[in-house]
């Protein structure tokens, strides 16, 4: 299945893109976005921990996605 990865800040920074396609198997959680992810930033520094949603709503690590999702990665932000 395919599902669209929406990437922001250091994320998006450390592709080279707003966003990515990714291809999982049926029954992926959000985790296993979260690892693939992390496989192709590889050796770029991004924050770890970052807030998920799928299809505009948060959702846990161990939440099911399915196909034509759209999983939203968003590093956590400082303020002051």
């Amino acid at each position: 299945m395919t599902v669209r990865v929406l990437l922001f800040a250091s994320y998006a920074d450390a592709l080279g893109a707003p966003q990515v396609e990714l291809d999982l198997p049926a029954g992926a959680r959000v985790q296993d976005v979260l690892d693939r992810v992390q496989q192709l930033v590889a050796g770029k520094r991004v924050p770890g921990n970052p807030l998920v949603a799928v299809n505009e709503r948060y959702a846990s690590a161990d939440r099911v996605v399915n196909a034509s999702d759209e999983v939203a990665i968003i590093p956590p932000v400082a303020g002051g």
